[in-house]
């Protein structure tokens, strides 16, 4: 009996220890804010947000609890981007110790701070004008680019031509950022390729009806294959896109496996666990005290196929044995 009540009271003291190390250690104030993603999508549990899972599981492994040594507050711009500086500048406001975000919302909270730090994901954050250098970004934002280079667009056009060698009218679902981004290219990809690029971008990217319309246009200007941007506003609606590229019997490749796994054809892109992670790694050296401006901009270097078998017999593709060889994933 002495016994058990000696280790009952062991137990008690070193409960009462942690309750005193919580009360007494410092908890870190993190805001999560996506411009598309509903804030019930921020969780480690979701599928909605492809990164936001990774992210929490990452920052778990390096000993950081939510309710215990974490508070996060998650915002949501819900698509409106003519919203998106009020709610830069609301959320800059509350003061957190690091903000973390996605895509061109960054561009809002880097005119809304230059001390808070934040840790974002971007494509290419040169070119937005966001740092000088992925080497040394200086001031306060610093992150991970899931953007590999203009190359990695003609390699996914490659592949979807080797799966579906007479695709000669190829759609681009983007919100103009990628024309932005490849720029004069854009006319190389379609001689290097021999395709011509049709269909209108996406005006209203936030807008489900808005996919339906340019789905529609592709299909009354004959395009007879689509390449589908990393933009966060077609992940978010990764579902919508991959039922409406079926609908249409458009051989589509896709910039991130997820989408694969939601019944597309083929994608070939980054592992975005692996981004996830990045950012959790990036964010704990600045909570111990590194500067954001002196940690540089994590670029990925490996790049993953990934093939739906299904989804090709649903389209009536019969994919070269050899391509499906070289895929990282498979599903059938």
């Amino acid at each position: 009996m002495r016994r058990r009540e000696f280790i009952a009271g062991l137990m008690i003291a070193a409960t009462m220890e942690r309750a005193r190390a919580q009360q007494t250690g410092k908890v870190y104030r993190i805001a999560f804010a996506h411009p598309t993603a509903p804030v019930t999508d921020l969780t480690q549990t979701s599928r909605g947000s492809l990164v936001t899972p990774a992210i929490l599981e990452g920052l778990t492994r390096l000993g950081y609890v939510e309710g215990r040594n974490l508070l996060i507050e998650r915002y949501s711009g819900e698509g409106r981007a003519a919203h998106y500086p009020d709610l830069a500048r609301q959320i800059v406001g509350q003061n957190p110790d690091l903000i973390i975000t996605t895509y061109r919302f960054v561009l809002d909270f880097k005119a809304a701070t230059s001390t808070i730090p934040i840790v974002a994901v971007f494509a290419d954050p040169i070119q937005l004008g966001i740092v000088p250098s992925l080497a040394r970004p200086g001031g306060n934002i610093t992150g991970v680019t899931v953007d590999v280079g203009v190359d990695q667009w003609f390699k996914r056009i490659q592949l979807l031509k080797e799966a579906v060698p007479q695709i000669s009218r190829l759609g681009f679902l983007h919100a103009g950022y990628l024309r932005e981004r490849l720029g004069a290219r854009m006319h190389e990809i379609e001689l290097k390729n021999s395709v011509s690029i049709v269909g209108p971008p996406l005006e209203r990217p936030t807008d489900e009806q808005e996919y339906h319309r340019v789905f529609s246009a592709l299909t009354q200007e004959g395009a007879d294959g689509l390449v589908v941007s990393d933009e966060a506003e077609n992940v978010t609606y990764r579902r919508l896109i991959v039922e409406l590229a079926e609908k249409g019997r458009l051989p589509t490749i896709y910039p991130f496996r997820q989408f694969v796994e939601a019944g597309g054809l083929m994608s070939y892109g980054i592992d975005l666990s692996d981004v996830g992670h990045r950012v959790a790694d990036i964010v704990d050296k600045i909570l111990k005290g590194a500067k954001p401006g002196e940690i540089p901009i994590f670029q990925p270097t490996q790049l993953e196929l990934s093939i739906n078998l299904k989804a090709a017999k649903t389209l009536g593709i019969e994919l070269p044995p050899l391509l499906v060889a070289r895929a990282d994933n498979v599903i059938e």
